[in-house]
């Protein structure tokens, strides 16, 4: 199963006008001031390189920097061009999509920077358990609060020297000491960036923990033979871009085609409960999770993020630990895009994980500019066909409440939710981060309501404490939504105890290998069937066989689909080879190019991907396959292949 990192390149074709110069002043500003300078930004170049060299030698003369696509942007909106400023926006987008890819960061990596040391200085049988890696480093995770912990999601931002990695997504492995044997634990790589000489990802697993212990996990590097590791997981992801269905063994959540909010939730117990909220919305597709929005200035209007005819940016990570499903932009107007003001920035965020009743949503709200808001939503849930009878709330302290809330906390709450005291089915919501910056303290409101004007259930929080926003205040909030058995005897404290661990997660820091006297050999060793350097079909030679496949479109650079990280994996069971490949983008969706397609006709320059590897000794069969999962990015293209593209 692989990890899938999408970024929508979509502008819409129907933005108003009048509001682009803002618009796109507002991304130029804020791009300049976010990203240091990279090759996706133009140099400049002094009298002499202007006159030296040829036209188009390097990336810089390739490219047309951010600054001069403004600057025509500008000329075409004052001459009423309006086609050529229409057609610069979205060449303006792909700078800045370039940009964040060879800019942005994924996070301060544990330890500092990029430090490993060689399994020759492991113990004797850890190293021949680890056997081909060649590099490890050593993580500790405590337990802080004297809770013992079950599948809790644990993430880390890892930093490797880049010639330690051809590919952290496929070999990066995880284990786990147990009564001195390394045992693997699952783990998902995402976020794989290149910057200089460090190769940086964040890491994701489940952990197991007993209170107040401390657990110590090897992490390994360096085998080029690595594959892609196939974990079991009762998670799948089915669908394209947001409009996916994420099913564990406990619910199926479907997000909506159109915005990419959750539209309904399938319980899988009993009957399997559907939680949804059905009729006509306000004139979109109704769903269960309505925020984020804002009322403007004298309740003119509402601006809504289930208005978005399609999400203005999103990323997505598949499984198989965890689907993460992030969307960001400004919300629309019920006539958009007549009034399209770039005041609120919303960036929204759910994270579902195998094997676990319950799923995260992280959000947050910046005001772009100073402007007025009559209200703000940053938490609203509505539930058609009064599947509960009971509500609960939770206050400051963690103690779950059945019943209405008190006048005290009517705006200090939480958690809210409901269950019904026959089905036992619930629904709840522990609020675990609420926070502001450059407001006054919010408003922690959204008493749950059992009878919404005939509809269903629903709560609705409103946490602004002011009406005047000022540029630059930020709503944050971290929330998990929690479906399981409830009784009233027994579901309080099975509900406070989670949300004591959410709120205290497992820490995970770097640490040095102790003295471990009694290391012994582990009995499933770490390399599988086609990762070790004795399989029958030499990887290393195939991988030097991929790179007499040329991409024959860039004509002059004499660049392989090996350098430019064309190649996601490459697996060997007996005398059949697969090949895992990708495409630049989805304006080349035919793969048949490399496999063997038109390339044939340049066989003084290229050869197809499996002609070429049919020619490895003991090879009988090639089967390449497609894959969009992670998309392709230029953080994959190797050194040398950043060399040629003069990267």
């Amino acid at each position: 199963m692989y990890i899938a990192i999408t970024i929508s390149h979509f502008i819409s074709s129907r933005m108003c006008l009048a509001y682009l110069p803002k618009a796109l002043l507002f991304l130029a500003v804020s791009s300049i001031m976010a990203t240091k300078p990279t090759f996706a930004e133009s140099p400049k170049k002094d009298a002499q390189s202007e006159s030296a060299g040829p036209a188009e030698s390097t990336y810089a003369d390739r490219v047309d920097s951010f600054e001069e696509k403004m600057k025509l942007l500008q000329d075409a909106w004052q001459r009423k061009d309006y086609h050529v400023a229409r057609s610069l926006t979205h060449s303006i987008r792909d700078s800045v999509i370039q940009a964040e890819v060879s800019g942005e960061t994924v996070g301060v990596p544990i330890g500092g920077g990029p430090v490993d040391q060689s399994t020759d200085r492991l113990p004797e049988p850890w190293r021949r358990w680890s056997a081909p890696w060649k590099y490890w480093r050593m993580l500790a995770v405590n337990e802080p609060v004297g809770s013992d912990r079950r599948s809790e999601p644990v993430e880390a931002t890892l930093s490797f020297p880049v010639d330690h990695a051809d590919s952290l997504q496929r070999e990066l492995r995880l284990a786990k000491i147990v009564d001195g044997q390394l045992q693997e634990v699952p783990c998902q790589v995402f976020g794989e960036i290149v910057r200089g000489n460090e190769r940086r990802c964040n890491v994701l697993w489940l952990a197991d923990a007993n209170a107040k212990r401390q657990d110590l996990y090897l992490v390994f590097v360096g085998n080029p033979a690595a594959e892609l590791p196939n974990y079991p997981s009762d998670m799948t992801t089915q669908g394209e871009k947001v409009a996916l269905d994420v099913e564990n063994a406990f619910f199926k959540a479907s997000l909506s085609r159109q915005t990419g909010q959750l539209e309904r939730l399938t319980l899988k117990r009993e009957h399997g409960l559907e939680i949804f909220s059905g009729g006509e919305g306000h004139g979109e597709p109704a769903g269960i999770d309505w925020a984020h929005d804002y009322m403007a200035s004298g309740g003119f209007q509402k601006f809504r993020i289930s208005l978005w005819d399609e999400c203005p940016d999103f990323e997505v990570v598949r499984g198989p630990l965890c689907t993460i499903v992030r969307r960001w932009g400004f919300p629309y107007s019920p006539i958009h895009p007549v009034f399209a003001p770039s005041r609120l920035h919303v960036d929204i965020e759910y994270r579902f994980y195998s094997g676990l009743p319950w799923f995260h949503k992280i959000g947050s709200m910046e005001a772009v500019k100073e402007f007025e808001a009559e209200a703000l939503r940053d938490d609203e849930w509505v539930f058609s066909g009064y599947s509960f009878t009971d509500k609960v709330w939770m206050d400051r302290d963690g103690k779950l409440k059945v019943g209405d809330v008190d006048q005290e906390h009517k705006e200090d709450i939480w958690g809210v939710g409901f269950f019904n005291r026959t089905s036992k089915d619930s629904f709840i919501a522990l609020f675990l981060e609420h926070r502001a910056e450059g407001l006054p303290e919010l408003k922690h409101a959204g008493e749950p309501t059992l009878s919404y004007r005939w509809h269903g259930n629903l709560w609705s929080r409103y946490p602004l404490p002011v009406k005047r926003v000022p540029r630059g205040a930020v709503l944050r909030q971290k929330n998990a939504y929690v479906s399981i058995p409830f009784t009233e005897t027994e579901g309080p404290a099975e509900i406070e105890a989670l949300r004591r661990q959410l709120v205290n997660p497992l820490v995970v820091s770097d640490t040095k290998m102790p003295q471990f006297e009694n290391a012994v050999l582990g009995k499933v060793p770490l390399a599988r069937e086609g990762e070790t350097a004795d399989a029958n079909i030499s990887k290393d030679a195939i991988w030097k066989a991929l790179q007499d496949c040329k991409d024959a479109q860039l004509y002059t650079a004499n660049i392989n689909v090996v350098e430019l990280g064309l190649v996601y994996d490459v697996r060997v069971l007996g005398d059949v080879v697969t090949v895992i490949m990708a495409m630049p983008h989805r304006g080349r969706p035919r793969m048949g190019y490399f496999t063997h397609g038109s390339i044939s006709v340049h066989r003084e320059f290229s050869r197809p991907v499996r002609e070429r590897l049919m020619q490895v000794p003991g090879v009988r069969q090639v089967v390449v396959e497609q894959t969009w999962e992670p998309a392709w990015n230029s953080n994959r293209i190797t050194a040398e292949g950043r060399r040629k593209l003069g990267l």
